[in-house]
């Protein structure tokens, strides 16, 4: 069907608009007495086109205001719920499908079953925020464009319709001069009535006897700019699902050995880690009577390395370049580049880093050489005088499965055991296996020189001393944050309460009237303050000639 929307004044409207966007005039109904619905001027909005395609039908439902409004709310009972219980990213080492049901319950089993304790990591959380976002963007549009196109061209002469069905309006005709004296022309009042307008830091614009005062139409577009930093501030969210961009992560790092953090090209090293303790003079009494050492001060000496070859191969050992070190206690961060390491906790767990065993003949005692022997990262390969050893495996935690094939029980150098392939003088070309354990007590309980049978009393690998073996006496405990996203999620804040500050502090005031032999036909209308207004428009009445109190201006009060 389709809809006559030209009006009487010869502007062509667009389908769905309510008042004529030249001079105002109702198009559906112009016999009514009640305000008019001055949203938006009456201009029509894409969400309003009637029968919609796929696409309109897609735009009509992120434009809508309650639609919105439930996406925010279920939003927010996500947020709450997510809440509950703390997330799984707040602890170290745990498994998340234990702990909630041996901590929190049944509940905290159902917790974890729902995905809610990853709430703000989840799928459906970042799709959340997504929609509201593109609810942002669209609701915006559909209105703000149509709002500027009916502001931008707003026609001074309006229809008698359209002034006299605002909620403030007046209509008489022009008051007669004082003391005997002639009436003012229409030209003259028209003058007078403007400088008072004026006076009150009212735009004037003129046409004949038609007048156009406004002011403040700059806090029409509060909303949208409230809109504009609410979609930064999402965008900034969602942006921290970009790898590198955001992390907050608790991780391990042992003394003196570089530890990668996920997801840079940074390596972190603890080269040493001191605690203080409170001399027992300086404890309270519940402590002194358990016995107990209470930490004062601990300190990570850390250095910051940027890889810059061989990253990502398992083979090979990264090459690093240091880029920055700084010692991290308790609330003093080291600070790099937007990476923040932060001090978080500490443990005395003796961990074996690295040997440098000797190859020796067991027969003559004739040592052939050493060389260093990683438990995080070893080579491929060793050369050792006129022998060559090349690693075959590696198991941190040695141990035998059901049917006896040897299998590692953790990633942690617990039980090392690294399996070689041996070639040099003596020995088969194509290379005899051997097991190594860098540990005595596991030489003696796995049985070292039984399991390399006849090599066993050829070659041996050993430590000579303490002095060759690389231990980890604490791991401190570090919080490594990265968030690149922060500065835009303070500018989206910062112009969201521009927004509100033009929105709450300022008042869109505009007062049209016109003159028709000797008639005085006015109306007003503001999106706030009402009261404002009519205390404003009474004040210029007055001003030019008239006797009228603010609440005779509204359509319901009765003039006396």
């Amino acid at each position: 069907m389709i809809h006559n929307t030209k009006c009487e004044c010869g502007h062509q409207n667009h389908t769905g608009t309510i008042l004529c966007e030249s001079c105002g005039k109702p198009l559906a109904d112009d016999s009514g007495t009640a305000p008019l619905e001055m949203r938006y001027d009456g201009v029509a909005r894409r969400s309003q086109k009637e029968n919609p395609g796929w696409l309109d039908r897609i735009w009509n439902f992120f434009s809508s205001v309650r639609n919105a409004i439930y996406m925010i709310v279920i939003t927010l009972i996500a947020s709450a719920l997510g809440t509950i219980y703390p997330q799984e990213n707040t602890f170290l080492n745990i498994d998340p499908s234990v702990y909630y049901k041996e901590t929190y319950g049944i509940l905290g089993h159902i917790y974890y079953l729902l995905g809610l304790s990853h709430t703000f990591e989840s799928w459906w959380f970042i799709t959340l925020l997504f929609m509201i976002g593109t609810s942002l963007v669209i609701c915006s549009l559909d209105r703000v464009l149509p709002l500027y196109r009916a502001l931008s061209k707003q026609q001074i002469r309006k229809h008698f319709h359209f002034i006299l069905r605002q909620k403030v309006s007046f209509q008489e005709a022009l008051p007669a001069g004082k003391a005997g004296a002639p009436a003012p022309s229409e030209e003259a009042w028209i003058e007078q009535a403007a400088a008072a307008l004026k006076a009150r830091r009212y735009r004037v614009h003129r046409e004949g006897t038609a007048l156009l005062a406004e002011k403040h139409r700059f806090s029409r577009w509060g909303p949208y700019v409230n809109h504009i930093g609410l979609i930064i501030f999402l965008a900034a969210v969602l942006m921290r699902n970009i790898p590198g961009w955001h992390m907050d992560q608790h991780l391990a790092f042992p003394e003196g050995q570089p530890v990668k953090i996920p997801e840079t090209n940074y390596y972190l090293k603890n080269e040493k880690f001191t605690i203080e303790f409170y001399e027992e003079s300086e404890m309270s009494e519940e402590f002194r009577d358990r016995g107990q050492q209470v930490p004062k001060r601990f300190e990570t000496k850390a250095v910051l390395y940027r890889c810059t070859a061989d990253c990502d191969d398992p083979g090979k050992p990264p090459v690093l370049e240091e880029v920055h070190r700084d010692d991290i206690i308790v609330n003093e961060p080291m600070e790099y580049n937007g990476l923040l390491a932060y001090q978080f906790d500490f443990e005395q767990n003796p961990m074996l880093l690295s040997v440098r065993p000797s190859l020796k003949d067991k027969r003559t005692g004739e040592v052939y050489g050493s060389f260093e022997l990683s438990m995080s990262r070893p080579a491929e390969s060793y050369k050792v005088g006129d022998y060559t050893l090349q690693l075959k495996a590696y198991f941190p935690e040695f141990g035998l499965d059901a049917s006896g094939t040897p299998i590692t029980l953790s990633n942690q150098p617990k039980a090392p055991a690294f399996v070689f392939s041996i070639t040099g003088p003596g020995l088969d070309p194509t290379g005899e296996p051997y097991i190594y354990f860098p540990r005595q007590i596991d030489k003696q309980t796995f049985r070292q020189d039984t399991l390399n049978g006849a090599l066993a009393e050829k070659l041996e690998l050993s430590v000579g001393s303490m002095d060759d073996v690389g231990i980890s006496e604490f791991v401190s405990y570090l919080n490594i944050r990265v968030d690149r996203a922060l500065p835009y999620i303070w500018v989206g804040s910062a112009i969201f309460m521009i927004g509100v500050i033009m929105g709450f502090y300022w008042h869109h005031r505009r007062i049209w009237l016109r003159i028709d032999d000797g008639v005085l036909s006015l109306g007003a209308h503001t999106n706030k303050n009402w009261f404002g207004l009519r205390k404003e428009v009474a004040e210029v009445l007055n001003k030019t000639g008239y006797s009228i109190e603010p609440k005779q201006l509204d359509r319901e009060g009765e003039r006396k």
